[in-house]
C-alpha cells in the first residue's frame, strides 16, 4: 500500500453513521473517497459535500449520497489533502486548483482532518508555491499588488491557455522564500482587490494524518 492510500484510508476510521462529510480533492483524498464509497456500499449511512467538480463526479460514481451545498450550514468531518504542512498544522493547499471550495467547506467543518504523505512536511511553509485564486479581470494588477508582499507570482496555465478554476477564475502560483507568519499573510492577501481566496489554511486543522520515513502512520494533533 502506498503512502497516500495508507493515510487516506486511515482517515476514514473517523467517519461515523449519520455524519455530513466533506470530501476533499486531490490524489490523497482520492483514496479516502474510494474507501468511503466502499463503506457506503457495506451499509454506512452518511451524506457528503464535495469540494470540486472532480470529487463530485467520483462520489457519484461510488454512489455516495451528496447534499446540495446551498443547504449545508455545518459539516461534521472533512477529509482533505495538502501540498505542504508545518509542525503547527498550518497548510498550503490549491495545487489542484480547488482551494476556494476547499476553504469554504473547511470554514464550516467541526473536525477537519488533513491527510498528506511525508514529502509534504516542512519546518516552515514556503517550499511549495502558494496558489492564489484571482479574478481574470485585471489579474496583472492583482499580481503586481501580490508581488509587493515578497513573492514572484506566476499565472498557472493548462496547456497554452490559463488554468480556469471550477469558479471560472485564474490561479497565480506565488513563490515565497519562506512564510514565517502564515496567518498574517493570509489576511494581507485577501485584502487585495482581485484576490478571491488564497491557499493558506491557518488554524483550521484539527488532525494531520501522515506517514513517517519508514512508512508508519503518524497522527499530529
Amino acid at each position: 500500500m502506498n503512502a497516500k492510500q495508507l493515510v487516506g484510508e486511515k482517515a476514514t476510521e473517523y467517519v461515523q453513521n449519520g455524519m455530513i462529510v466533506g470530501l476533499g480533492t486531490g490524489s490523497t483524498a482520492y483514496y479516502a473517497i474510494q474507501k468511503i464509497g466502499q463503506m457506503v456500499s457495506e451499509g454506512l449511512k452518511i451524506q457528503a459535500v464535495p469540494t470540486s467538480n472532480a470529487t463530485e463526479r467520483l462520489a457519484r460514481e461510488l454512489n455516495i449520497p451528496l447534499l446540495n451545498v446551498a443547504e449545508v450550514r455545518e459539516i461534521d468531518l472533512t477529509i482533505d489533502g495538502a501540498d505542504e504542512f508545518d509542525p503547527n498544522k498550518q497548510l498550503i493547499k490549491g495545487g489542484g486548483g480547488a482551494l476556494l471550495r476547499e476553504k469554504i467547506i473547511a470554514s464550516i467543518t467541526k473536525f477537519y482532518i488533513c491527510i498528506a504523505d511525508n514529502g509534504k512536511r516542512s519546518d516552515v511553509l514556503g517550499s511549495f508555491a502558494l496558489p492564489v485564486e484571482v479574478t481574470p479581470f485585471a489579474w496583472e494588477i492583482t499580481a503586481f499588488q501580490i508581488e509587493k508582499l515578497g513573492c514572484k507570482p506566476k499565472l498557472r496555465y493548462n496547456g497554452n491557455d490559463p488554468f480556469i478554476t471550477d469558479n471560472q477564475n485564474y490561479i497565480l502560483d506565488c513563490k515565497f522564500d519562506r512564510i514565517d507568519r502564515p496567518t498574517e499573510l493570509n489576511l494581507k492577501l485577501n485584502q487585495i482587490p482581485g484576490v478571491v481566496e488564497n491557499g493558506l489554511f491557518t488554524n483550521m486543522v484539527d488532525l494531520i494524518i501522515c506517514n513517517t520515513a519508514d512508512n508508519e502512520i503518524q497522527i499530529i494533533k
